[in-house]
């Protein structure tokens, strides 16, 4: 990786993604060159239906959410990847896409839907979404998932930049000592992909990729925040979430792990991200450092907790799913009734062809036959033979003989070859 700038006094330390070691410059880099160099190929494994997660992790004030979201002017990781993602769609016209999107934030240890709030009793809006928050809850099929989240059927890359807006302005945002706009929530944007076949029959196989878009809230130190009352109380469940986030990476990371219990309970942000961790998924974690002394420890901590995330080993399966037996069933019956009913029009032609009127004596066409005579073919299934016209002359015994290209009848009813 080439840095867009000089790299600082901490670039032989930093540590990005699982397979590089970049230099860290000292001023931003472009946030597009980020998005290419971690997240951009992430978006064909979720079209052929793979698990990816991208999050960002670091001390509050260190720019996650700038990373993630961008800034006016200049697209964060969140909505380049959105781009990148309808763009290859509608590249690959020989496939149908089906995209569903939720959001949702982790505010004090309660799940709220950033997409579906209700305009009363707060920014939370009423019901189980505003006090108690939404039930996290575990599927032997689909594993961990949000009970009663609104999910939002996209067709393009527009609709999907305004909702993210728009849950963006929801999201739980205070100033701090350490940040003006400090985000005391941790943001998690969902997208779901089926992917099948653009055929007019059958759909035969459908694969299911999902991507998740993760801005994690950054850890405080109190004794730097100087923060009291309910931000000192958010700043506490932030730093508890983040523990345990830690304390999973390091029980994942240990080399002789094989075996050992991981404790994803002990916060519902770890509850999410189970399987992005040691589960069926492709996961990019995105450092965020502040290049300040006054942050030597938490930036120590962070590139710490990089390195242990680089010795996780995720096991990738592609998502597949086929129609159910009785289903099948059916559309089987009606393919193979098609085919019969063609078979039978065609039955129905052929005999219409076959059973064309014979032209009365004395009129043009009596009595030829290519030419030589007229001979009215009909289906014989009982002799297996067919039925002439008998010129005079002849007995029908002499039906008996096949009928060739040496054997026809004149114009006079004579028998012209035969053998």
């Amino acid at each position: 990786r080439q840095p867009a700038c000089a790299p600082g006094p901490l670039a032989r330390a930093s540590s990005l993604t699982r397979h590089q070691t970049p230099d860290l410059p000292t001023c931003k880099p472009a946030l597009r060159s980020i998005f290419n160099q971690t997240t951009k190929n992430l978006v064909e494994h979720v079209l052929s239906g793979l698990n990816c997660t991208v999050f960002a992790y670091g001390p509050t004030g260190s720019g996650k959410t700038h990373t993630m979201t961008g800034v006016a002017g200049q697209l964060g990781v969140m909505p380049l990847t959105l781009e990148r993602l309808f763009t290859r769609m509608q590249a690959q016209s020989e496939q149908m896409f089906r995209v569903r999107i939720s959001y949702i934030e982790v505010y004090n240890e309660c799940v709220y839907d950033l997409l579906n709030p209700s305009p009363v009793n707060g920014p939370h809006g009423s019901g189980s979404n505003a006090f108690g928050g939404l039930d996290l809850r575990e599927d032997p099929d689909k594993g961990v998932f949000v009970a009663g989240v609104h999910e939002v059927e996209v067709a393009e890359a527009t609709t999907v930049l305004a909702l993210l807006e728009r849950g963006n302005a929801r999201r739980s945002t205070e100033a701090t000592k350490a940040n003006s706009t400090s985000s005391r929530s941790h943001a998690v944007l969902s997208i779901c992909i089926e992917a099948s076949e653009a055929l007019a029959d059958v759909r035969k196989e459908m694969a299911l990729g999902k991507l998740s878009l993760i801005d994690l809230a950054g850890s405080e130190r109190m004794g730097k925040t100087n923060n009291m009352g309910a931000r000192l109380r958010e700043g506490n469940n932030i730093n508890r979430s983040l523990l345990a986030l830690a304390n999973c990476i390091n029980a994942l990371g240990e080399k002789n792990s094989r075996g050992k219990f991981v404790n994803y309970r002990d916060s519902k942000l770890t509850r999410l991200l189970k399987e992005s961790l040691g589960g069926n998924s492709k996961t990019v974690m995105l450092c965020c450092l502040a290049p300040s002394a006054d942050a030597f420890e938490e930036t120590t901590s962070t590139l710490k907790y990089a390195h242990r995330a680089k010795n996780i080993q995720t096991k990738v399966v592609r998502n597949t799913t086929s129609v159910t037996a009785h289903i099948a069933e059916y559309q089987q019956i009606i393919s193979d009734l098609r085919n019969e009913i063609g078979h039978l029009r065609a039955q129905v032609r052929h005999v219409s062809e076959m059973e064309t009127p014979v032209p009365p004596p004395g009129t043009p066409g009596h009595g030829s036959f290519d030419g030589m005579t007229t001979i009215s073919r009909r289906a014989a299934r009982s002799t297996g033979g067919v039925r002439v016209s008998l010129p005079p002359g002849m007995k029908v015994t002499d039906l008996t003989r096949p009928l060739d290209s040496s054997f026809a009848f004149g114009r006079d009813g004579a028998v012209v070859g035969g053998g």
